[in-house]
């Protein structure tokens, strides 16, 4: 149902640390070790919102090593990325502050 796809899809982006982590990614693929250190957070915490953002294809990883690299979907996330911060510069008076 389109109803819950958008519910999860929206949820993701709603959510205080997924967003941080799709903004320290928006600027370069990162590990887990190195979005932990840039936010600020516990690493299980880091990790389990990476699943779920991966669940949703919002983030794909690739296995370096013995490291996952994450990063944003190209293909679908930093379009819509593009379109929410023209939006927001357009439309939106406040600024994001974190």
């Amino acid at each position: 149902m389109t109803c819950k796809a958008y519910h999860l899809f929206f949820r993701n982006l709603a959510n205080p640390l997924k967003t941080k982590i799709i903004a320290e990614l928006k600027g370069k693929p990162q590990t887990v070790t190195q979005l932990t250190q840039s936010i600020k957070e516990e690493q299980s915490k880091v990790s389990h919102a990476l699943m779920n953002l991966r669940h949703c294809s919002i983030v794909t990883s690739k296995q370096k090593g013995k490291e996952r690299v994450y990063s944003l979907n190209k293909k679908t996330i930093v379009p819509i990325l593009k379109i929410i911060d023209k939006h927001r510069k357009d439309y939106c008076k406040q600024e994001c502050n974190f």
